[in-house]
């Protein structure tokens, strides 16, 4: 059992969490990130990535992410392979255990911990990721100009995303397994004002069907939620948007949460409710949940974490010299 020190600790390595790490290096900080369970954050299941500024061409999600840790452990960031299962927020420095016995104290804390995407738990969505089936219009939707879609959901999300994908699909399906939306309904007016979407009640993917080869998605048979009669919609799309979880069950009873699960933070920074630990990226942000908006949540920890030791610093000072 080894005891890892450092001036700021951070839990996650996608894109928040390294961003925080290069600040916070280049700050003089020597940060560790713990990479937790999934090293490099869900770019790491993205393949093509079209929409982080800087590159002309489509790159590589896992690239990308290998090239940030490479930037991050050059200016002195320490990796460690590991993941927190005990934390201790009471005092600082703050007291994390990893899954293995190691402990790790820092004397403040950055959360990067971020947000996945629930889907339905199919072996043919599984088969499909990244090949039609998505669960990030934003992300995806630019790569189906033209073609026919559908979204799974019945939530603001979902109906967020239907909207969305018009910009780039003149044909677009919402697919909900009961007969009215749970969407607010200033969002509902407008799905249903939009002569691009058409609605399929009371019906439920069973199956993404793969056309073999290189084709991908080709269509979904749907399960009536009623009758139970099956049906197939041939799409070249299918987004899945039935909501997100952020990683936050280590940190209940130990931070504010909303009623959602995810960190709360003051507005316009990354401050949580204990002084000394900040929150950034999906863990934080349930609105945007882009690489780009994680990178920049991740660089505000890091200058609020810098702030805050630079004033619990010279507090000391003071103190010292009554």
């Amino acid at each position: 059992m080894t005891t890892h020190t450092t001036r700021m600790l951070i839990l996650g390595s996608g894109p928040a969490g390294l961003s925080a790490a290069i600040y916070g290096a280049r700050a003089g900080l020597s940060p560790i990130v713990v990479q937790g369970i999934q090293p490099g954050g869900q770019l790491t299941t993205t393949t093509d990535v079209e929409n982080y500024p800087g590159f002309r061409e489509i790159i590589q999600g896992p690239w990308l992410m290998q090239e940030m840790q490479a930037q991050a452990e050059h200016v002195g960031t320490r990796m460690m392979w590991d993941t927190i299962v005990e934390v201790d927020l009471t005092r600082r420095p703050f007291r994390l255990v990893g899954d293995g016995g190691d402990i790790y104290e820092g004397d403040v804390l950055v959360i990067a911990t971020g947000a996945q995407a629930k889907w339905l738990g199919l072996d043919s969505e599984e088969a499909l990721k990244g090949k039609g089936v998505s669960a990030c219009a934003t992300c995806d939707g630019f790569f189906y100009r033209g073609k026919k879609v559908a979204v799974i959901g019945g939530g603001n999300t979902a109906v967020e995303e239907a909207l969305y994908l018009t910009n780039h699909s003149p044909d677009v399906t919402l697919i909900h397994r009961r007969d009215s939306l749970r969407a607010e309904k200033i969002l509902q007016e407008r799905l249903h004002a939009n002569e691009r979407i058409r609605v399929i009640w009371n019906k439920e993917v069973e199956s993404f069907v793969d056309g073999g080869g290189t084709s991908g998605l080709v269509a979904l048979e749907l399960r009536d939620t009623v009758t139970g009669e099956l049906s197939r919609l041939d799409v070249e799309g299918g987004f899945v948007a039935i909501g997100h979880h952020p990683a936050t069950e280590l940190f209940r009873g130990h931070l504010e949460l909303d009623s959602d699960h995810y960190i709360k933070v003051e507005t316009g920074s990354t401050r949580t409710s204990v002084p000394g630990v900040f929150a950034c990226g999906d863990v934080m942000d349930k609105v945007y949940r882009q690489a780009v908006t994680a990178a920049g949540t991740g660089c505000m920890a890091a200058l609020d974490a810098e702030r805050f030791l630079a004033e619990a610093d010279f507090e000391k000072v003071a103190e010292a010299a009554e």
